[in-house]
């Protein structure tokens, strides 16, 4: 049976929604806040837990992934069950903190200041002399 492009738009809807839900609301129970989460969110993790105590974190999360998934797709008014969508490849993250090191840039070399091609610079004294003799001359003309 094929998929209609409705279907996926909101399966990957209710998918993205299930993830980005499920990691915020892990985040809060994590700093003592399980008792704001809405009911649905605390049910969620209760499942969550009971499967914690029974497989790995990354399979836990996964599985509840998917009942939340299958959830909102039904709620965002997905027809029949959920198509399954390409699991994500998570890669490790390195738990450097959330601080992202900046490094200032190398310095860009400086051109050569000697050579056949560099252009001989005139002194800011020499051009304001001749835009003073220039002036003065201008005004003299004129009377």
């Amino acid at each position: 049976m094929a998929t209609k492009a409705a279907d996926m738009l909101i399966a990957r809807r209710a998918d993205t929604r299930a993830r980005a839900d499920f990691a915020t609301w892990k985040m809060l129970a994590k700093l003592n806040g399980f008792s704001a989460l809405p009911a649905e969110a605390q049910s969620f993790l209760e499942g969550y837990r009971q499967l914690l105590a029974r497989m790995t974190e990354a399979d836990a999360s996964e599985a509840t992934i998917q009942l939340m998934y299958k959830s909102y797709y039904a709620e965002m008014g997905g027809s029949g069950t959920p198509p399954e969508l390409p699991s994500r490849a998570s890669e490790p993250v390195k738990d450097a903190g959330n601080v992202t090191a900046f490094r200032r840039p190398p310095p860009r070399p400086k051109p050569a200041a000697s050579g056949p091609q560099t252009k001989p610079r005139l002194p800011v004294a020499l051009i304001f002399a001749c835009l003073a003799i220039v002036y003065v001359s201008i005004r003299l003309y004129w009377r």
